[in-house]
């Protein structure tokens, strides 16, 4: 397992959102249909997160498969490939 700092979560959250969008809040309390989207959403997003791999300089850079390249995801959560 990788330690990341919080920038870096939320910029793998922003990679995962570009294509797989996040679910909305519901609007209506006890809406079952969203709650089983979130949920979906957080599954995916938690086995994304689990394919991360340490930058090879031990920057403290992570490093995910992503549409075919590699972006490298940067301890202030900058993200570049």
């Amino acid at each position: 397992m990788v330690k990341t700092t919080r920038q870096q979560r939320e910029a793998l959250a922003r990679v995962y959102s570009r294509k797989h969008p996040k679910p909305t809040k519901p609007e209506i309390r006890g809406d079952r249909l969203a709650r089983i989207h979130t949920r979906a959403w957080l599954s995916g997003y938690r086995s994304f997160r689990r394919s991360i791999q340490p930058s090879f300089d031990r920057s403290g850079c992570v490093m995910v498969h992503w549409s075919g390249m590699w972006l490298g995801i940067e301890t202030d959560g900058y993200t570049h490939s």
